[in-house]
């Protein structure tokens, strides 16, 4: 884990068989997010939603019960988080400015993560990234989070709800 106040950064990309549009809306959906944005085997509920700069969303991501550890940054099962769009450049940019709803000051503070999504051959490359990480969330772990999220997403737009709109 990082010492003292030092914030890290973090990028993750992935070639989606979808087009930029699809993954866009993916992006700016809340029933979508619910869907795919929660890493390995979390559930997402998005309470909150407002689509424009200056608006965001609020959202919870929840641990599952079978879990022995109580890993949450709200509470034990629970990181519940605000995201503020910062900018909006439909279908190809994403700024959101991210803070986690937390007592604990290691996992405060304003966390940026930047969604760039380029149209490639049969596909589009998704490519995230965060930076100025909450000291005490390891920067592995917020790639290894990152790519199970990504995983979701390719399987939400390229075989489930997302796939009127693919390739």
């Amino acid at each position: 884990m990082p010492g003292g106040n030092l914030r890290s950064s973090t990028r993750n990309s992935k070639c989606i068989r979808a087009s930029q549009e699809a993954l866009y809306r993916a992006f700016t959906d809340p029933a979508a997010l619910a869907v795919w944005l929660a890493p390995d085997a979390m559930t997402g509920e998005v309470h909150r939603f407002d689509y424009r700069v200056g608006g965001g969303y609020e959202m919870s991501l929840y641990y599952p019960s079978s879990d022995e550890t109580d890993r949450g940054k709200t509470s034990a099962r629970e990181d519940r988080y605000t995201a503020r769009f910062v900018e909006l450049v439909p279908p190809e940019r994403i700024v959101e400015a991210i803070t986690f709803d937390t007592v604990d000051p290691a996992f405060s503070g304003e966390m940026m993560m930047e969604v760039t999504l380029e149209a490639e051959e049969g596909g589009t490359m998704v490519s995230i990234f965060f930076k100025d990480i909450p000291p005490s969330i390891r920067p592995e772990d917020n790639e290894a989070g990152t790519a199970s999220s990504l995983e979701r997403l390719a399987r939400y737009v390229e075989e489930g709800a997302g796939r009127s709109a693919s390739f």
